[in-house]
């Protein structure tokens, strides 16, 4: 993250979407400095010089609804769902809690910052175009490719996940059958158009949400005594929460606690994705981003809360899901059916955003000329089909990794998920640091922008010493210090790629070059 800031809006075809900063703090044509910032990468004016630009049109097809849910849906996956009572019998009730709030925090933060770069420059594939522009090309580089990781490693996990949540009901009909139709689902929907992928993720995010406001808000009834639930013959209230005291294993494991969290909280971050695919990103996305806190708070913290409560937290997720646990305990049929059936669609849910993701950062590289051009290329409504065939073929490859490779390449590569969201969030806040210095070196003020990240610079510098502290003190999770030794090695042979690129072409540039000057009788 340490490359000098470079301004490479000249050289970036995205550069016509969004207001143009010149590095040395001078004001641009005004005519620049002013155009909209809302402007469609299919409603950008193209000459005929660019050969791919009648290509590479994406449409806007979300709404407002749409990117709330899309907001949520990232956030809310298994993990919640499947995973939290592994994360109470380490931390404890009070340490989860604790966890989970800082942990909404620091993403609340990132969002902040994210939210006035979204709206000044609401490009499609966000985050490395702007740490392109305001930390380096390289580290933009290193940024597409470790977001793209992130959720082509999650892709291959889901279909796995989707097959074996299949079982329950269908336990005589192979895995990978209900894996190929998860594939094609998910394939298709993104495939249709972008208006399909928001409608679809839209309803897949709703189950999730209903589910989860059903479990809180019956798990309040019990906690008061309102409803009556096994093991208790009074009202539970809150006694389990401080039952073993308030860090019953101590507070390191709350620490760690931390750590799994911020992966959990991963996702939110997809408001700046789609913001180039947005109509009136002005107004979608702060209100997306506002909604976001309390949301989380509500939704995880609430959720967690009600199971500490009712469960005592060393029977937490021994084998079960808590939702279940909570739902057979007070008496409610099909608990496990209806579970898995929310499950089910957390898993598509977490795999169409996942590919939606995966596809545009993909196109974004390719519109960057990071890769082959061709990778941008769009049909006419709009798809970038070649780089949502590429999307999903990495997520196939991660998911036959999982099943030949589980103990060798798959974990590598969970590995080095599971701290790449992080290391786009430190790169988020810091862009949003500098963005803003060099708008206002550029004449600007800071009421001319149209969204602003409030509390300028405590927030956005809180945003990126927080990210950078949960990423750095990694090292002291002992299960948890493989990861970052693997990121920190897939992070340098990321700029390793990108320098031997750049060393390749300028080889060739020069190399042609020099075949132009050697008269055509001189050649060999």
């Amino acid at each position: 993250m340490s490359q000098p800031d470079t301004d490479t809006a000249a050289q970036s075809p995205s550069s016509q979407q969004e207001p143009q900063i010149q590095t040395d703090g001078r004001r641009s044509h005004s005519e620049q400095m002013n155009q909209p910032a809302q402007t469609s990468q299919s409603e950008s004016s193209h000459d005929g010089k660019d050969e791919h630009a009648l290509h590479t049109n994406l449409k806007r097809g979300m709404e407002s609804r749409h990117l709330q849910m899309i907001s949520l849906g990232g956030v809310i996956g298994t993990g919640l769902f499947l995973s939290s009572g592994y994360t109470i019998q380490q931390a404890g009730p009070i340490g989860t809690i604790l966890a989970y709030s800082i942990g909404a925090l620091i993403v609340y933060l990132v969002m902040l910052t994210l939210g006035e770069l979204s709206v000044a420059m609401p490009v499609t594939g966000s985050f490395h175009v702007y740490a392109e522009k305001f930390i380096g090309p390289g580290t933009g580089f290193v940024i597409a490719i470790q977001y793209w990781l992130t959720w082509t490693v999650a892709l291959g996990s889901e279909f796995t996940a989707a097959g074996l949540l299949m079982q329950r009901w269908f336990p005589n009909i192979p895995t990978w059958v209900w894996s190929a139709a998860c594939i094609i689902l998910i394939f298709t929907l993104n495939a249709l158009s972008v208006r399909f992928f928001a409608e679809a993720e839209f309803w897949f995010a709703s189950i999730k949400v209903s589910a989860i406001c059903a479990f809180i808000i019956i798990g309040l009834l019990a906690i008061f005594g309102v409803i009556p639930i096994a093991g208790y013959q009074h009202a539970p209230m809150f006694g389990n929460l401080v039952k073993d005291g308030i860090f019953p294993n101590g507070f390191m494991p709350v620490f760690a606690t931390i750590l799994t969290v911020n992966f959990a909280f991963s996702g939110t971050e997809l408001i700046g994705v789609t913001a180039g695919e947005t109509r009136d990103p002005e107004t979608a996305v702060p209100k997306a981003i506002h909604t976001t806190l309390w949301r989380l708070v509500l939704f995880f913290i609430g959720s967690i809360t009600v199971m500490c409560a009712l469960i005592p937290w060393r029977q937490a997720g021994v084998g079960e899901s808590p939702f279940v646990l909570v739902f057979n305990s007070i008496g409610i049929p099909y608990a496990g059916d209806i579970m898995n059936f929310v499950v089910l669609t957390a898993v598509l849910s977490a795999s169409n955003s996942g590919l939606y993701a995966s596809t545009r950062m993909v196109w974004s590289m390719g519109n960057e000329g990071m890769i082959p051009r061709w990778f941008a290329k769009t049909n006419r409504r709009g798809v970038p089909m070649l780089a949502l065939c590429a999307a999903m073929a990495g997520g196939l490859l991660a998911l036959l990794s999982s099943v030949i490779a589980a103990s060798t390449v798959y974990l590598v590569l969970v590995a080095l998920s599971g701290l790449s969201a992080v290391v786009v969030w430190i790169a988020i806040a810091y862009c949003q640091i500098v963005f803003r210095r060099r708008w206002l070196a550029a004449g600007h003020s800071a009421s001319e922008l149209k969204y602003r990240t409030p509390g300028y610079p405590y927030v956005s510098w809180a945003a990126f010493i927080l990210c950078t502290a949960s990423f750095v003190l990694v090292i002291f999770d002992v299960e948890q210090r493989f990861a970052l030794v693997a990121e920190l090695v897939f992070i340098v042979a990321c700029y390793g790629a990108y320098f031997l690129q750049q060393w390749v072409r300028k080889r060739k540039k020069a190399t042609e070059a020099d075949d132009l000057d050697t008269p055509w009788f001189a050649r060999d």
